[in-house]
């Protein structure tokens, strides 16, 4: 079977999942105590009159299947419909925070590679020396530091005893010096965990590789070992760190929730939070649906680069 074969393959395997996914997401409100006229009306009281019009509005009077088709017929152009709490539309709510969480989930992940893959091959080519035992232990340190009482952490060093930094967000463009200064440590926080299972696992991956045949091979023909780590080991330890990134941006997305609260960054997750806590239930029906599509996609993706990266690999 050709990549292109199997990548067609993966793609249309995607869509059950996607489809589950828009099934789960829609059941979210079902489950939840009362009606969706309920959370519109804030749980006050209203007239039979205006309880039949929400209904009708909403498409609550139709049966549940139908219900489903035309929400997914609305999600498919891109239509979330409006917010509770306010006339705005949920998709322009989505589009003012959607930036913001890109960017300092792009940014958390950008630090994880550019420190965790470094760290993982010197530690490996350097194992068994005080490099190697250190790069371990920060590793662990990393992997079991929960991300908000880092960031917390970070706040109380940086932005209150060193006043070195910011804790409010400044009212700014995203892309204005004094909002990438601010973007530091919740890029920071939100990156640790990552880099430092990206430390672990290229440090095994590499180890692994460096005890094979071809590196001895390579080695024999009077390679440097800079050559034979860059050129032949490394590509061939990223399809294990490339499979695993793809699930890092999930722990991102789902860590972003919980670090935009922290340093109060107006992003999707800080959005969501917020919908819940006020019941907006068709933002938080687009957010979980948004994020869990990103989820599967980057999976996906995953799948492709690990098969284009080995090609022994059976499609």
């Amino acid at each position: 079977m050709s990549l292109r074969r199997y990548v067609l393959r993966r793609t249309l395997l995607t869509l059950p999942i996607l489809f589950g996914v828009s099934v789960l997401t829609f059941s979210l409100v079902k489950l939840l105590p009362g009606t969706p006229v309920d959370y519109v009306l804030q749980f006050q009281e209203a007239t039979p009159e205006l309880r039949a019009s929400l209904r009708a509005q909403y498409h609550l009077d139709e049966p549940l299947w139908r219900q489903y088709l035309l929400w997914l017929n609305d999600v498919l152009h891109l239509d979330f419909g409006d917010r509770v709490v306010s006339d705005r539309s949920v998709r322009a709510a989505i589009a003012e925070r959607l930036p913001e969480t890109l960017v300092l989930g792009g940014v958390a992940f950008l630090i994880a590679l550019l420190v965790g893959v470094p760290a993982g091959v010197l530690a490996a080519v350097r194992r068994g020396t005080l490099v190697d035992e250190g790069s371990r232990v920060v590793a662990l340190a990393g992997i079991a530091t929960p991300n908000f009482w880092l960031g917390l952490l970070l706040i109380l060093l940086f932005g209150v005893h060193l006043n070195l930094v910011s804790v409010i967000p400044p009212i700014a463009p995203l892309f204005a010096p004094e909002s990438l200064a601010f973007l530091v440590l919740p890029a920071i926080t939100l990156g640790t965990a990552s880099a430092a299972l990206f430390t672990r696992l290229t440090r095994s991956a590499v180890t692994e590789q460096l005890r094979q045949e071809y590196v001895r091979t390579a080695r024999a023909k009077g390679l440097d070992e800079r050559t034979v780590v860059v050129k032949h080991v490394l590509r061939n330890s990223l399809i294990s760190v490339v499979t695993v990134a793809a699930v890092q941006v999930a722990f991102l997305l789902d860590g972003a929730v919980v670090i935009e609260r922290v340093f109060s960054w107006p992003g999707l997750g800080r959005l969501l939070v917020r919908a819940i806590l006020q019941r907006d239930f068709p933002v938080v029906q687009a957010v979980v649906l948004l994020v869990a599509t990103a989820v599967v996609l980057a999976n996906l993706l995953a799948d492709v680069l690990y098969a284009w990266l080995d090609p022994r690999i059976a499609y």
